[in-house]
């Protein structure tokens, strides 16, 4: 089964990548042991699958290391039952991670070529729970909302306000914000009409663009 195929590798990833660094959810942890990762890159980059860098996946687009994943997964504060929204699917791999931490994963990307791969990725480790759509990020997916979390992986220069409405009251936000060379990653909490936000660490993430290319 592809779930414990490498599993050796992703072991050691997440001891010495993960843990190591001080991410101590163990439901995050398991997660990131669990998810073949391997299947989400391209076959040329599947033996660095596992390493401590992220990997192109076409189209100008990466999957983020897996230190970042898992941080940015248990900032989110994840129980089990949510409904998250990512912002851009890309190879599939945190939309995986996410769906073995909440109930539900809503996920919009805006290259066609790249979501289907990640449909095809999701449904052949039987994923069940989590819904793709085509479409700009910018606008968030606002028929499925509140959301009790939401995750951006590419970073605007500010939070659209269009997103920061679909987040419930008392949801988490976690999202790359800033110009190239400049990224905060972020943690923006609501609480009724206010949003907290808190600076969490310095990235680096490709820049968020509108509109949807259907290539």
């Amino acid at each position: 089964m592809a779930f414990d195929e490498r599993k050796d590798e992703r072991d050691f990833m997440v001891r010495s990548q993960i843990a190591a660094r001080g991410v101590r959810d163990r439901r995050v942890l398991e997660a990131m042991r669990k998810v073949p990762r391997h299947l989400f890159v391209p076959q040329s980059y599947g033996a660095e699958a596992y390493d401590d860098y992220p990997l192109p996946i076409g189209f100008g687009q990466t999957i983020s290391q897996p230190y970042i994943v898992a941080f940015m997964a248990e900032a989110l504060l994840l129980k089990g039952e949510e409904r998250v929204l990512e912002i851009g699917t890309g190879s599939g791999y945190q939309t995986a991670v996410l769906s073995t931490l909440a109930g539900n994963i809503r996920s919009v990307e805006r290259i066609a070529a790249l979501l289907e791969r990640a449909r095809a990725t999701l449904e052949s480790l039987k994923i069940d729970n989590v819904e793709l759509r085509l479409g700009d990020g910018f606008f968030g997916w606002i028929e499925k909302a509140p959301f009790d979390a939401i995750i951006l992986s590419a970073a605007p220069f500010d939070i659209p306000a269009t997103i920061l409405r679909q987040l419930a009251d008392g949801g988490r936000l976690v999202a790359p914000v800033g110009p190239s060379g400049a990224q905060t990653l972020v943690r923006v909490t609501r609480r009724g009409e206010h949003f907290d936000t808190e600076a969490l660490l310095d990235v680096a993430f490709v820049p968020m663009r509108p509109g949807v290319s259907d290539i």
